[in-house]
């Protein structure tokens, strides 16, 4: 099954007028490779701004939004207001917003179906903690939040599922490709067996979790991962020039801080 090569990049709450103005320079100068969708999610202050001065080839993220059109919901943004300005894609699902913020699976599933019901396409992050892995639940834990969206979802046309372990994001420590195939084909599997086999084929999967230039390379060529979501604190010219290349393509095992674990994981 061919699908496009996915390259997210969450820009989290980093950034200035300057910085994105810098940053859009770089990417309204940078060439696209054929077959390839970038989406790239800056602060909500900033999304107008970047989507009214990029190219239309790049897609732009809001990081968040509701499960409402409209109302007394301070501080909240709807998919509805962001269809009004031409964003067609969401982040929902981060770990920091269900960690932080306390959203539960149900709640992301929720927010999930009214994005997709208003038009716009989701990246829903899904990923285990350190102590869960350590304790054989990853498998366990990535099909609950996966399962928590599938129950509020019938179609999975413009959703792309994001797995990040939680342990690597934003910590330096990058699953190695066996761990992220692994946890990518255990996903597929429970698609197929729960949603659709056609759903499991067709529906992008991506790795997020310190991916930078120096490594997507090493991950990008394990056969199950062919996405990547790249995290930038203060982008800078040379990562994203990686980013946006072709990547090549390493036989090099990924070294990581984080061993897999021991213990056999639950069914």
């Amino acid at each position: 099954m061919t699908r496009n090569f996915f390259i997210g990049g969450n820009w989290k709450m980093n950034g200035s007028v300057s910085l994105v103005k810098t940053l859009v320079d770089m990417l309204n100068g940078a060439s696209v490779p054929a077959g390839t969708e970038i989406v790239v999610a800056p602060p909500a202050i900033y999304v107008d701004r970047v989507r009214q001065t990029l190219k239309k080839e790049i897609g732009v993220a809001a990081q968040n939004s509701y499960v409402k059109a409209s109302g007394a919901y301070t501080g909240e943004i709807s998919p509805e207001q962001l269809k009004d300005l031409g964003i067609d894609w969401v982040i929902l699902g981060h770990s920091e917003r269900r960690e932080y913020f306390k959203e539960s699976d149900e709640f992301v599933g929720e927010k999930t179906a009214h994005a997709l019901n208003a038009g716009v396409s989701v990246i829903a992050c899904i990923g285990e903690k350190l102590e869960e892995r350590e304790s054989g639940a990853t498998s366990e834990v990535v099909t609950r939040q996966l399962k928590a969206i599938a129950d509020k979802i019938n179609d999975w046309t413009n959703v792309v599922v994001a797995y990040e372990p939680v342990w690597a994001i934003g910590t330096g420590k990058v699953a190695s490709p066996e761990q992220a195939e692994e946890v990518h084909a255990t996903l597929r599997k429970w698609l197929a067996d729960n949603v659709s086999q056609d759903v499991s084929d067709k529906t992008r999967i991506i790795y997020g979790g310190s991916v930078k230039g120096s490594n997507a390379g090493e991950l990008e060529h394990i056969s199950l991962i062919k996405f990547l979501l790249y995290i930038y604190k203060q982008p800078r010219k040379k990562t994203l020039t990686v980013s946006l290349s072709e990547v090549p393509v390493s036989t090099k095992t990924l070294s990581t801080s984080v061993p897999p674990s021991n213990k056999q994981e639950k069914k």
